[in-house]
C-alpha cells in the first residue's frame, strides 16, 4: 500500500472516531447543565483525563518538542512551567471556584459585583484568551496535515485551517460539553499511548541510557555542551533573561486563569471531585511532560535539525518517522501517521474545549444575563451558544492564516500571559479581599487585558526582528518595512500581570463604592466549605 494512502486512512479514522463520539454524546444532552457542564456527571478520573486532554495541546506536543530540539535545556523550561502551573491551580482555584460558581468564571465574579458590567468584562476576556489559544492549535493543524500529505503548499495549509474550524464548530454545536469531554478523554488516551511508544523506541535506540541520549543530542545539535546548559535561547543578554522570567511567570500563573480549564471544574458533582480530578490531571500531565524531554532531545539526537521548519513544530512527527525506520519505510510511515493523527486529535479536542468555553460565556453571560437580564430560556441560551461558536470559529480561522510562521508553544504562552494578566488577579482579589468592588474588578480585567495585548503589539513579535539568517524569512508578523516595537520583551507577563493586580487595587481604592459585606462572607463560606454551592448550581 502506498505510504501516503496508509497515512491518510489512519488520519481520517481518528477524525471519524471523534465525530462518532460527539454524535453518541449528543443523544443524552438536554438543557444548559448538560450542554455547559456535562450534567456534572463525570468522575474525577474521567475529568482528570479530560483536563489533561484539554491542557496537553498541540503546543505541548509539537511546540515544546520543537523548542527542545532547537534550543535544548531552555526549551525544557516550557515543560516545567506548564506543569508547575497546576500546583497554583490546585491550591488557589480548583475547589474554591467549583464551590462558588455555576457554569463560567463570570458567575463567581458577578456574585458580589454588579452583574451586567462584570459579566461583559469576563466574557470579553474569555473570548480574547480563547482566540489566542485557538490560533496556536489551528497553525499546528495546518503544519501537520501539509507534512502528512507531503506538500508544502500554503493553499493546502489554509484549507486545513478552514477544515479544523468547521470541525470544532460541529463538536460544540452538536455535542456540547458531554461530546467535547469524551473527545478530550479519547484524545488523552491516544496521546499518552502514542507518546509512550515513541519514548520507548527512542530510549531503546540508546540502550535506555539517558546520558547517552543527551550526549548524542548535544553533539548532533552542533552546539556541544551549551545545548545542555541554560542560556542558549534565553540568557545571552539581560533582555533575554528578563524575557525568560516573563515567560515563566506567565506559564505558572496563566493556567489558573485559563477559561477552558476553569470551566472543567464545574463538570464534576462536588468540590472534592474537582480537587481529585486536578490530582489525576497533574499525574497524567506530569508524565507527559517527562515524555517531552525524551522526545525533544531524541529529535535533537536523531534528526538533522537544520531541516526542520523554523519554529520546530514538526520535530515530533519527524522523530516518529525516524524511529519507525526512517523516511520511505513502512514502519516510519505507520508511526508518522499515528503520531500525526494523535496530534490532530489533540488539536480537535482542545479547539472544541476553547470554542465551547468562549461561546458559553457569550451566551450565558452576555446574552442571558446582560441582554435578557437573566430571563432567557435554556433553549434560547443554547441556540445563542451555537451561533457564537460559529462566529468565534470564523474569527479564529481568519487570524490563524497569517500567524503560521510563529512557534505554537510561543502562541500559547501569549494566551497564558493574557489569562494571567486579566483573569487571575480578579479571581484572587475577589476571593481573598473583602473590600474588592466592581470598579476594581473592571479595571483589573480591562487593564490586564489591554496591557498584555498592547505590549505584544509593540513587541518584537509583531515587528522589528528582521530577516532570519538561517531561513531567509521574516521573523515578525508585520512586513520588515514596518517597525513599531518599543517594548523589548516578547512575553509581556512580567509587566502586564503586576499591572492587572495594580489596576484592581487602584480601581477599588479610588471609589466610594462599598462592596457587599454580606455577599463576601457568603462567598467566603461557600468557597471554603461548599455550603450552598449545590443551590447555586441548580437555581
Amino acid at each position: 500500500m502506498d505510504h501516503q494512502v496508509l497515512t491518510t486512512i489512519l488520519f481520517l479514522s481518528v477524525v471519524a472516531l471523534t465525530i462518532f463520539v460527539t454524535l453518541r454524546a449528543s443523544r443524552s444532552s438536554s438543557g444548559t447543565s448538560d450542554f455547559y457542564a456535562g450534567g456534572r456527571s463525570f468522575s474525577p478520573v474521567q475529568n482528570g483525563l479530560a483536563i489533561g486532554g484539554d491542557y496537553m495541546s498541540a503546543a505541548s506536543f509539537l511546540g515544546i518538542t520543537g523548542i527542545i530540539a532547537l534550543s535544548g535545556y531552555d526549551g525544557f523550561l516550557y515543560s516545567i512551567g506548564f506543569l508547575v502551573a497546576w500546583l497554583v491551580a490546585l491550591l488557589l482555584v480548583a475547589e474554591m471556584l467549583r464551590n462558588s460558581g455555576r457554569f463560567t468564571m463570570a458567575d463567581q465574579l458577578a456574585f458580589r459585583m454588579k452583574q451586567r458590567p462584570m459579566r461583559m468584562a469576563a466574557a470579553t476576556s474569555t473570548v480574547v484568551v480563547s482566540i489566542f489559544y485557538l490560533l496556536a492549535q489551528m497553525v499546528g493543524a495546518g503544519t501537520l496535515v501539509a507534512l502528512l500529505l507531503g506538500v508544502d503548499s500554503q493553499t493546502v495549509k489554509n484549507i486545513v485551517i478552514l477544515g479544523v474550524g468547521v470541525l470544532m464548530i460541529f463538536y460544540v454545536t452538536v455535542g456540547g460539553m458531554k461530546g467535547t469531554t469524551w473527545v478530550q478523554i479519547v484524545k488523552a488516551v491516544l496521546l499518552m499511548t502514542g507518546s509512550a511508544l515513541i519514548v520507548v523506541l527512542v530510549l531503546a535506540h540508546y540502550g535506555f541510557n539517558l546520558s547517552e541520549l543527551l550526549g548524542a543530542a548535544a553533539s548532533n545539535s552542533g552546539k556541544g555542551q551549551a545545548f545542555l546548559e541554560p542560556g542558549l535561547k534565553y540568557g545571552a543578554t539581560l533582555t533575554s533573561k528578563l524575557d525568560f522570567l516573563s515567560l515563566g511567570i506567565a506559564l505558572v500563573l496563566g493556567t489558573a486563569g485559563l477559561p477552558h480549564i476553569l470551566i472543567r471544574f464545574y463538570t464534576v458533582p462536588t468540590a472534592r471531585d474537582a480537587r481529585k480530578s486536578v490530582l489525576w490531571a497533574i499525574g497524567i500531565i506530569g508524565v507527559f511532560y517527562l515524555f517531552t524531554l525524551v522526545l525533544g532531545f531524541g529529535a535533537a539526537a536523531m534528526l538533522d535539525t537544520s531541516t526542520l521548519d523554523t519554529a520546530g513544530n514538526l520535530a515530533a512527527p519527524r522523530l516518529a518517522e525516524e524511529v519507525g525506520g526512517g523516511a520511505g519505510s513502512t514502519g516510519g510511515a505507520i508511526l508518522l501517521a499515528l503520531i500525526a493523527a494523535v496530534a490532530f486529535a489533540t488539536i480537535l479536542a482542545v479547539v472544541a474545549g476553547l470554542t465551547l468555553t468562549s461561546s458559553a460565556s457569550v451566551a450565558h453571560d452576555v446574552y442571558n444575563n446582560v441582554y435578557k437580564k437573566g430571563q432567557a430560556t435554556e433553549k434560547e441560551e443554547i441556540k445563542v451558544t451555537r451561533i457564537a461558536a460559529g462566529a468565534i470559529g470564523l474569527v479564529a480561522i481568519l487570524l490563524a492564516i497569517p500567524a503560521q510562521s510563529l512557534n505554537i508553544a510561543f502562541l500559547v504562552a501569549l494566551a497564558f500571559a493574557v489569562a494571567a494578566s486579566a483573569n487571575l488577579p480578579n479571581i484572587v482579589l475577589n476571593m481573598f479581599w473583602r473590600r474588592f468592588n466592581t470598579r476594581g474588578a473592571l479595571w483589573s480585567i480591562y487593564g490586564g487585558l489591554v496591557s498584555a495585548v498592547g505590549l505584544v503589539i509593540f513587541s518584537p513579535v509583531m515587528s522589528g526582528k528582521g530577516i532570519s539568517e538561517t531561513t531567509g524569512k521574516n521573523q515578525s508578523l508585520l512586513p520588515t518595512s514596518i517597525d513599531i516595537s518599543w517594548f523589548p520583551l516578547e512575553n509581556p507577563g512580567l509587566v502586564s500581570i503586576p499591572l492587572g493586580f495594580l489596576f484592581g487595587i487602584i480601581g477599588t481604592l479610588t471609589t466610594r463604592e462599598k462592596a457587599s459585606e454580606e455577599r463576601y462572607t457568603e462567598l467566603e463560606v461557600r468557597a471554603l466549605t461548599g455550603a450552598g454551592a449545590e443551590k447555586a448550581s441548580s437555581h
